[in-house]
């Protein structure tokens, strides 16, 4: 009959689910911010592990990323080069002010 009955019956169990705003990185994959861009599809990644990476974005999302110094991404290592990555996602101003409320990103200390 109806799908939409299933779905409203799980409600009322007591179980409290946390919304999720922006998608987390899973497995390999680690939380970065643009630093510079290298020219064509290869720009320098400053990640969360401490580490920075030479990025790419593959060419299925090459049209559809737009990137610029300062943007916050989630980029997976290479299997076989710890230092280079393929950027898989650019999150958007309100992912990442979600991100920075729930404390997955930190806030940025001025030097000045």
């Amino acid at each position: 009959m109806g799908d939409w009955r299933k779905k409203n019956q799980n409600r009322g169990n007591g179980e409290e689910e946390k919304v999720v705003r922006a998608p987390l990185p899973k497995g390999r994959e680690v939380i970065g911010t643009v630093e510079q861009r290298l020219g064509g599809n290869k720009m320098y990644v400053a990640c969360l592990d401490g580490k920075t990476r030479n990025c790419r974005v593959p060419g299925r999302l090459k049209r559809a990323l737009w990137l610029r110094p300062g943007d916050i991404v989630i980029v997976e290592p290479w299997e076989n080069d710890d230092t280079k990555a393929d950027i898989l996602l650019k999150y958007r101003p309100n992912q990442i002010s979600w991100l920075r409320r729930e404390g997955y990103l930190k806030d940025e200390v001025s030097e000045f």
